[in-house]
C-alpha cells in the first residue's frame, strides 16, 4: 500500500494510512499523512470497506486475499454497494482465477456471473480506466 501513499503524498493529496499493529512484519507507512491504527484486521477492514469507492489489488499474502475476498463477499451478498475490484497482474492472479473457475463455478459454490465483480489487468493504466467508467466521485 505505500505505493498508493506515496503517489498521494506526492501529488499533494491525502493519504490515508490504516496502519495494523502486528508483532513482526508491519510498519507504519511514512508516507499517510494521516494515520489510523487498529489492533484488529476486522475493524481495519471495515474502515476499507466503508470509504472505498474502488479496490486496486496488488500482489500480496494472506493479508490481501483476505481483503480481496471480504469485499468479494460483502459485493456478492448485497451487503455494501458494488465497487470495482481490479487486480493488477493477470499472471500473478490466473492461477486463483483458474481455481474459481474449476472448483468454487463448477461445484456451484459460487455463480458464474459472481466472478464479473472481479477484473484482472496489467496496467496502472487499465486500472484507471476500468475505475473511471464505473465511479463517479
Amino acid at each position: 500500500m505505500e505505493a498508493a501513499n506515496k503517489g498521494a503524498a506526492e501529488a499533494g493529496g491525502k493519504s490515508v494510512g490504516l496502519h495494523i499493529h502486528l508483532p513482526n512484519e508491519q510498519r507504519a507507512n511514512k508516507y499517510a499523512n494521516v494515520r489510523l491504527d487498529f489492533k484488529y484486521f476486522f475493524t481495519r477492514k471495515v474502515m476499507f470497506v466503508k470509504y472505498a469507492v474502488a479496490y486496486i489489488i496488488m500482489p500480496g499474502g494472506f493479508g490481501t486475499l483476505d481483503e480481496l475476498f471480504e469485499a468479494l463477499t460483502l459485493i456478492q451478498t448485497k451487503r455494501i454497494k458494488s465497487f470495482p475490484l481490479v487486480l493488477i497482474d493477470s499472471r500473478y492472479w490466473q492461477g486463483l482465477i483458474d481455481w474459481i473457475k474449476g472448483t468454487l463455478i463448477k461445484e456451484r459454490a459460487i455463480s458464474e456471473s459472481d466472478l464479473d465483480i472481479i477484473t484482472v489487468v496489467d496496467t496502472p493504466e487499465q486500472a484507471v480506466r476500468i475505475i473511471k467508467r464505473r465511479v463517479i466521485i
